[in-house]
């Protein structure tokens, strides 16, 4: 998968490039990521990406000319992509979104900067626009990185475990729920010990906890997760006599 990233500012994203599971999967050629400035694509000598807005109003839009001359740039190098625009319009990212992403040949992001981009390149070069949630970034930077990180950990040869994703929360195979408390060494820590089910060995009595911790967890603090599970028919009668527990 190759991700196109074009931004004011590339060094960014050496976090994401060069850091945990998504730096060693960067190294080993699992993903590849490529930033792209677009002062880098300007004529004039003071490189300038932005300019006053029409009609009048604070702060600068970003241009679209430098824009378009980076995404042509872009596209003399990969195959066809998908231009993502980070947007608090976009539709909300989400575990099905990454799970798609990671699935792909990638994308070409684009993070906008100051009050937002001339809306002529929007529509001309855009096709999708992404939101990570209900509220304001300095930039489109850190909700690029957040996908890229979201979607490059599902890719096969990613994680240590090859299960370890499929037990993340909001994931199709616990029907999108939360995901379960998770415990370590020592066993005993302080007073208080890891639940005696994980200790057992019977890995039946331990899914059934997980699965039951997941639906607790999820009817308490994410109650729209579960009716969405039950509409999907996700949830078995054994889990609906559990929920009926907690009431």
């Amino acid at each position: 998968m190759r991700i196109d990233v074009i931004t004011l500012f590339p060094e960014i994203f050496s976090g994401v490039r060069n850091c945990g599971v998504t730096g060693r999967a960067h190294a080993q050629g699992i993903w590849s990521l490529h930033s792209h400035n677009p002062r880098s694509y300007c004529h004039d000598v003071h490189r300038t990406v932005d300019d006053r807005p029409y009609g009048g109003g604070p702060g600068m839009v970003m241009m679209a000319e430098p824009l378009i001359r980076t995404l042509e740039a872009i596209n003399l190098e990969r195959t066809t992509a998908p231009v993502i625009l980070l947007s608090p319009i976009g539709q909300q990212f989400n575990q099905s979104t990454a799970a798609r992403l990671s699935e792909s040949q990638g994308a070409i992001f684009v993070c906008g900067r100051y009050e937002g981009i001339d809306q002529r390149f929007i529509d001309h070069y855009v096709d999708e626009q992404w939101s990570l949630g209900d509220f304001v970034l300095s930039g489109g930077e850190i909700a690029a990185m957040a996908m890229i990180d979201a979607s490059v950990r599902l890719m096969p040869g990613v994680l240590n475990h090859g299960e370890s994703s499929l037990q993340d929360s909001f994931q199709a195979s616990i029907s999108g729920l939360l995901d379960s408390p998770h415990y370590t060494r020592p066993e005993l820590l302080g007073e208080t010990r890891v639940p005696e089910v994980l200790t057992s060995g019977n890995h039946a009595k331990i899914a059934r906890w997980r699965r039951e911790q997941s639906l607790a967890l999820t009817a308490k603090t994410r109650p729209d997760l579960l009716a969405a599970a039950r509409s999907r028919g996700d949830l078995t009668p054994e889990d609906e006599v559990f929920l009926k527990t907690l009431t």
